[in-house]
């Protein structure tokens, strides 16, 4: 039996700036479009004494002969919770493993890249107005991977306590890319903007779509709290809705599930996912009014990305 490789966070770091993340993640859902990838649902544990929790996200790549796990708990301790996240890479021909990945990484790359490709899928040609709700890593990354999908003209990013932060870190952030300007005030913020990425780790609402002066394009990745969400789940009935993955965002998704069970929404309300979008198999949003974009996270994007860096690596 060979010994995995193992990948710590700096390596993962280090190989990932030499792949091209949202063309592997388009790869990815073009061949779950074709019947080549696998997604199963997500699989979700409760530690006793509501002590935090796992998430298992698993998935097959035929076309590549690997199949993975990536395992990613929740862990409540006093003061912030603890999250951390790692990936086993394994191959379908040998049933050996091949790579032991720290998922940190590859979970802010392929969260960011996955909305990223969505942005590019659902957004109008013509939008100019960016806002990124959230200021920390995936926050950042989002960023790094959207500013070249659209030619933003304004970008502007706001979180809870972006107030708070020292001069020399709002100069760090001001200097992410040219066009972003730093908004304290949210409204302000989200003022006729034509995409909106919520990038936080709320488990509640931080903002409300009813309250925005025009369609829009929101997107949104919340955290892995119990049934977390960043908008309220009553609005789901009045935006067109589309996600990652039909058949397993629905049964994770907090405010899919919240919608579904308190106000009336439906799952095949579901306009499209990835896989239909990239293999036109689904409509873009005319936007008559907002559309929604909800991402959970497939296995199948941790495992897509850690086969590329294991064959970087190699």
């Amino acid at each position: 039996m060979s010994t995995p490789r193992v990948i710590d966070q700096p390596l993962a770091r280090q190989l990932l700036a030499q792949v091209d993340v949202p063309q592997i993640l388009r790869k990815l859902f073009r061949d779950l479009a074709a019947g080549q990838a696998v997604q199963p649902p997500q699989q979700l544990v409760e530690f006793p004494a509501g002590r935090g929790d796992f998430i298992n996200y698993g998935g097959v790549l035929a076309e590549d002969r690997v199949y993975g796990v990536k395992t990613s708990p929740y862990i409540v301790r006093e003061g912030a919770p603890l999250i951390t996240a790692w990936t086993l890479l394994m191959s379908m021909d040998s049933g050996q493993p091949l790579l032991l990945c720290d998922a940190g990484e590859l979970t802010t790359a392929r969260t960011a890249a996955t909305t990223a490709v969505a942005v590019d899928a659902l957004a109008p040609t013509s939008a100019r107005r960016l806002t990124v709700i959230g200021s920390g890593p995936i926050a950042q990354a989002h960023l790094h991977y959207v500013r070249g999908v659209r030619d933003w003209q304004d970008i502007r990013l706001h979180s809870p306590g972006l107030k708070d932060k020292s001069a020399e870190q709002r100069e760090a952030l001001g200097a992410l890319d040219p066009r972003l300007s730093l908004v304290d005030d949210l409204q302000s913020a989200l003022h006729d903007a034509d995409v909106i990425m919520l990038c936080t780790s709320s488990a509640k609402p931080v903002i409300d779509p009813r309250q925005l002066s025009k369609p829009a394009l929101i997107t949104s990745i919340s955290t892995n709290a119990v049934r977390a969400h960043e908008v309220p789940p009553e609005c789901l009935t009045d935006m067109d809705v589309y996600c990652d993955y039909r058949l397993t965002t629905p049964g994770s998704a907090g405010e899919m599930r919240i919608a579904s069970e308190q106000h009336g929404w439906q799952a095949d309300a579901i306009i499209g996912d990835l896989a239909q979008l990239l293999s036109e198999q689904a409509p873009r949003p005319t936007y008559q009014r907002h559309a929604f974009f909800r991402s959970i996270g497939l296995g199948l994007e941790d495992i897509a990305l850690a086969n590329a860096l294991y064959r970087l690596h190699g």
